[in-house]
């Protein structure tokens, strides 16, 4: 009389058995589905990020390079910091040359039509681009590093192979400072150690200049 409740039973625990193995294989599937997706989504996620920051550098850099060519023009050498503060002189026209009773003026007057003024350098190297001076005191931070990372300033004077002394510069934003070591952290491993970066000795970052020699400022993204 047990033999029919022992069979059903057993049926039972089979029916469960097997609702519990279809569980555990769909949590497999699952898993699987998002290591691949991952596996696939990664890079591209890491590409459309990197691109952005890179911009956002590229960006900065170029004005701390418009600043830099500034300074080297009044001083003849760039700098290792920067000058909030510092100006530049300009010469402009007092009045129309075209306008004769006005220069016979001036000519009595015994002055020449040419006037020296100076201006904050903040106010026109940037043109059209208008920045303040608290942006400009950010210059020296990485774009979206919340000011933990600063760009690596070298100034300095190399001597040429025809033993002409010239000014040199070089700043730098290594990938490992800008870029989200902790969430793409395999895919900078990766990309700072690219075979094309490692056997042509490329830096792994974006910069200009190079304290090696003068090479006009050109940039590694240009």
């Amino acid at each position: 009389a047990a033999l029919p409740f022992l069979t059903g039973y057993k049926l039972k625990q089979i029916i469960e058995m097997k609702k519990i193995v279809q569980l555990i294989l769909a949590l497999v599937i699952v898993g699987l589905v998002y290591v691949i997706y991952d596996q696939i989504s990664t890079p591209i996620r890491f590409e459309n990020v990197k691109k952005a920051k890179e911009e956002a550098v590229i960006e900065r850099i170029k004005d701390i390079r418009t600043a830099e060519r500034a300074f080297k023009s009044k001083y003849q050498h760039f700098t290792g910091d920067f000058v909030l503060n510092d100006s530049i002189e300009g010469q402009r026209r007092i009045v129309d040359e075209d306008d004769s009773v006005a220069m016979a003026q001036l000519k009595k007057a015994g002055k020449k039509n040419i006037e020296t003024f100076t201006v904050a350098v903040i106010d026109t190297i940037f043109a059209p681009k208008k920045l303040s001076p608290d942006q400009v005191k950010n210059f020296r931070y990485q774009p979206g590093t919340n000011k933990q990372a600063e760009f690596t300033i070298a100034a300095g004077m190399v001597t040429t192979e025809s033993k002409v002394v010239v000014p040199v510069v070089e700043v730098k934003a290594p990938y490992v400072k800008f870029l989200d070591t902790v969430t793409f952290r395999q895919e900078v491993i990766n990309l700072i150690k690219a075979p094309e970066v490692v056997a042509y000795d490329k830096y792994p970052g974006i910069k200009f200049g190079s304290m090696e020699g003068a090479n006009n400022e050109a940039g590694n993204w240009e």
